[in-house]
């Protein structure tokens, strides 16, 4: 508010936002050669860079803003893509997202993202509610694809051979290989496993991959030294160290093992604690091995040994490939891209111990709860 000549109060009037023709008239240029240089088109690279540094310079000067909404009718274009998560917390999705998003706004692009959790009736209304908003394309990260969409599709471990959809994923039945191989070079025979849980697409590709692993190496894989994590629940959620702390202590109820071959490295976190509870020694008694090498893995106690996905390359070259498409929509496009597991030794596995540890030890367990 400011005061007028006579002493009364009057409303202060906004200063009229520059618009593209105002900022053409200062700058003695063509509408389209400024446009051009601001929106850093192709055609940009023809113009001399005195001219362009200048028009940027009095866009700066004058606050001029572009007009978003009338560009991307212009353009037809909204440069925008949608992501849909099982959730956003745990170490797996944001080492994705990461990727993600870096690859995305160095295009110039940005993103909704849709969390699931699991839930069957967000994973098939969340999509089109995207599309609805006006993405050019749409991200999955281990979501099942359940319906076909009208723009390009990139799925990251979605292991389904989807018309149209390209699949980028880490090689589970190398990763899993790699993994029992270390342990039986350890000294290992009896060997523990977590089974994932059925919300998420790795788990029978993994579980497959550890099958034939197994007998390829000669060892047994056994039921009652098998969990699944959330075995009892409908709608199975992401993962949390909980689960693996639960999981862990069942095992201990029922049999004998000297390592514990996780499903991810959020169980294998669980799974460690369970272990501590019960009074056993990681690694001198039991080993513990992870999956996915998620920041935390690195700084544990002890420092978890895991088989790392390159989850942040993957969200590069799954936002990589997703913009190719929307530039070249009729280029046929791979089925599956598939990057090869890297096995990190660290300190939670070691030589296997001369004898095991006995079922009943983990009666220290009774009154211990997961933390």
């Amino acid at each position: 508010m400011t005061p007028s000549r006579a002493g009364k109060v009057r409303k202060a009037c906004p200063a009229k936002q520059v618009g593209l023709r105002e900022l053409a008239q200062y700058l003695k240029l063509s509408q389209a050669t400024v446009s051009v240089v601001i929106n850093d088109s192709p055609a940009a690279k023809a113009i001399p860079k005195q001219t362009k540094e200048r028009v940027l310079q009095a866009a700066r000067k004058l606050q001029y803003r572009a007009n978003f909404f009338a560009r991307s009718l212009s353009l037809r274009r909204g440069c925008m893509v949608g992501v849909v998560v099982p959730e956003l917390s745990e170490g797996y999705v944001a080492s994705i997202m990461r990727g993600i998003e870096s690859q995305l706004l160095a295009e110039g692009y940005c993103y909704f993202v849709a969390s699931h959790q699991g839930q069957p009736d967000r994973i098939q209304q969340y999509p089109r509610m995207l599309i609805d908003r006006g993405v050019e394309g749409v991200i999955f990260v281990n979501t099942p694809v359940v319906q076909e969409l009208t723009v390009p599709v990139v799925a990251i471990s979605g292991h389904q051979r989807v018309p149209g959809v390209t699949n980028i994923a880490v090689d589970n039945a190398q990763a899993t290989f790699a993994a029992l191989e270390h342990l039986v070079r350890l000294g290992h025979r009896r060997i523990a496993f977590f089974k994932g849980h059925r919300g998420s697409l790795d788990t029978d590709h993994r579980w497959r991959g550890i099958l034939s692993a197994a007998s390829r190496l000669g060892i047994e894989v056994c039921s009652e030294l098998t969990a699944q994590l959330q075995e009892e629940v409908p709608h199975p959620g992401p993962s949390v160290p909980g689960e693996g702390y639960g999981s862990a202590k069942k095992l201990l109820e029922t049999g004998q093992f000297t390592a514990l071959f996780a499903f991810n490295d959020i169980s294998a976190i669980g799974a460690i604690r369970a272990l501590r509870d019960a009074g056993l020694r990681v690694p001198e008694e039991v080993s513990v091995i992870g999956f996915d090498d998620i920041q935390a893995a690195e700084y544990l106690t002890p420092r978890l040994t895991t088989v790392r996905q390159p989850l942040q390359q993957m969200g590069e070259i799954a936002a990589t490939q997703l913009l190719l498409r929307i530039a070249n929509p009729r280029k046929k496009v791979p089925h599956r891209t598939l990057l090869a597991p890297q096995l990190m030794v660290r300190e939670s596995t070691g030589p296997a111990p001369a004898t095991p540890h006995l079922p009943w030890i983990s009666k220290q367990l009774s009154a211990a709860s997961p933390p």
